[in-house]
């Protein structure tokens, strides 16, 4: 079941798998085996192959926090009410400003959507890596963590652009997730963005600024 398990994950699916489904039957069992020696045999293999997974999990929940780790507005520098004030203008300068990503990533989760934003700062991550190997290793966990069917992360793509991404993964570069980056960028411009200005995280953080130049 263990050998399974990994096969399932593994991609993309190995070509020189001769038994259908790219699993193979183990052999018979001689007659005359020694249970206690399977047991064991089966338990190592077990063994090594929650240490393989273990290992796999570790890396991956390394690069998840780096990606998700977005600065808090105390951690940006002191915010500024025109600053603030100008993120209902443009929603291109709420997502350039650190201090706004923040800002918006706490509205977002009350809405249940904060992957859509997490999915975008992984992409725009991507785009600035050059070496081809790490390349690779990035595209793969973004689409184990917001493109796959089976990931609780998963971001709202339509089947056009599904099928671009699973072509593009052949052969994974920089530019992989640009289709699907743009259309949850869009998303976010036209759905999340006007009701995040209408948002009581919003207006508190306006009118604590307000408060705090209005005793100065």
């Amino acid at each position: 079941m263990g050998s399974e398990r990994v096969e399932s994950r593994r991609w993309p699916p190995s070509q020189g798998d001769g038994s259908p489904g790219g699993v193979r039957s183990p052999g018979p069992r001689a007659p005359n085996a020694c249970c206690f020696c399977w047991c064991c045999c089966c338990s190592c293999s077990c063994l090594t192959v929650r240490n393989h997974e273990g290992a796999g999990s570790r890396r991956r929940s390394s690069h998840e926090s780096k990606l998700e780790s977005i600065q808090s507005p105390e951690e940006s520098g002191k915010l500024s009410l025109e600053e603030v004030t100008s993120w209902s203008h443009c929603f291109e300068r709420l997502m350039h400003s650190a201090a706004g990503r923040a800002v918006f990533r706490e509205f977002l989760r009350t809405e249940f959507s904060e992957e859509n934003l997490l999915f975008w700062l992984a992409c725009e991550d991507l785009k600035k890596e050059e070496n081809k190997n790490i390349v690779e290793e990035k595209a793969r966990t973004i689409y184990e963590d917001y493109i796959s069917i089976l990931s609780p992360k998963e971001v709202s793509l339509d089947s056009r652009v599904r099928e671009v991404i699973n072509r593009n993964m052949v052969e994974p570069s920089a530019h992989t997730f640009d289709d699907a980056q743009l259309q949850i960028y869009t998303l976010m411009h036209r759905d999340s963005y006007p009701r995040f200005l209408g948002s009581s995280v919003y207006s508190a953080l306006l009118q604590s600024l307000s408060s705090s130049s209005s005793n100065t």
